[in-house]
C-alpha cells in the first residue's frame, strides 16, 4: 500500500482546502511543533456576513513570546467561543442548512474549554472531518521524533517514521522544499492544486473561496463534498 502523508499547522476552522489535504492522505500530521506566527491562520478566519468578510480570531497569550510553539500557545480567556457563535448565528442564521448543523457547532463551541490553542483546533477539524465523512487519521507531530535539523529533513524523517511514500504538500511550500533531497530519500512529493474549485450558492454576493469550510457547510448541508476536489 502506498501510504500518503501531509503536514501541516493546525488551523483555526480552516478553509475548504484544507480538508481537501486532509482527504487526499492516509495520515496527516499536525506540525504544532512550529512556531506560533501572529496574524497567520493559527488562531482565526473568516466568515462571510452582510457587511462583508468578518474575522474570528482566537484571543492567544503571545505577548513576550516570540519564538513559543503553536502547541503551546495558550488561549487569553474563554469569552471568545460566544463571540464567535454569535457572529456564526449572525451570519448563517438564515443559510439553507443552518439548522441541520446549529446544535452540532453550538455545543462545539460550548465545550471548547480546551487552554491551548492546539486542542482547540483539533477539537474543531475532527468534528469537521466528521461532518464530511473524512476519515483520515490525524495525528501530531509530536507524537515523533524530531530527530533531524531544516525543514525539508524534518519533513523527510516524519513521513518515514509514519511509514510513509508520498508526502503531499500544499503548493506555498515551493519556495523552501529541497526536491532533491525528497527524491534522493525515495518518497515522493506531489502538491495540492487549488485553483478552479466551483462557486457554490453564498448569502451574501460577492462569492469568495478563502472563508472557513462552515460557510460551505452552511449553505450546501449534506452536498458541500460537491464542492470540494478531494471527493470527485
Amino acid at each position: 500500500m502506498s501510504k500518503k502523508i501531509a503536514i501541516l499547522q493546525s488551523n483555526y476552522i480552516p478553509w475548504k482546502g484544507y480538508f481537501d489535504l486532509i482527504n487526499s492522505v492516509d495520515e496527516f500530521i499536525l506540525y504544532d511543533d512550529m512556531q506560533f506566527t501572529r496574524r497567520d491562520w493559527r488562531n482565526r478566519n473568516k466568515i462571510k456576513s452582510r457587511e462583508g468578510l468578518l474575522w474570528l480570531t482566537i484571543p492567544v497569550k503571545a505577548k513576550g513570546k516570540y519564538f513559543q510553539a503553536i502547541k503551546d500557545t495558550e488561549v487569553n480567556n474563554r469569552g471568545w467561543v460566544y463571540k464567535h457563535w454569535n457572529s456564526i448565528f449572525h451570519c448563517y442564521g438564515k443559510a439553507k442548512y443552518f439548522d441541520l448543523y446549529r446544535e452540532r457547532f453550538e455545543n462545539l463551541f460550548i465545550n471548547a474549554k480546551a487552554s491551548f490553542l492546539s486542542e482547540v483546533n483539533y477539537l474543531f477539524l475532527t468534528a469537521i472531518c466528521d461532518i464530511l465523512n473524512i476519515t483520515t487519521k490525524v495525528s501530531w507531530s509530536m507524537d515523533y521524533k524530531l530527530l533531524k535539523e531544516g525543514r525539508t529533513e524534518r519533513l523527510i524523517d516524519l513521513c518515514k517514521q509514519a511509514d510513509g511514500v508520498e508526502y503531499i504538500s500544499g503548493p506555498t511550500a515551493k519556495g523552501y522544499i529541497d526536491e532533491d533531497m525528497f527524491r534522493e530519500s525515495g518518497l515522493h512529493l506531489s502538491y495540492m492544486d487549488y485553483s478552479d474549485y466551483p462557486e457554490y450558492e453564498q448569502l451574501y454576493p460577492p462569492f469568495c473561496h478563502q472563508v472557513s469550510v462552515i460557510d460551505l457547510i452552511f449553505n450546501e448541508g449534506p452536498s458541500a463534498k460537491k464542492y470540494m476536489k478531494s471527493f470527485r
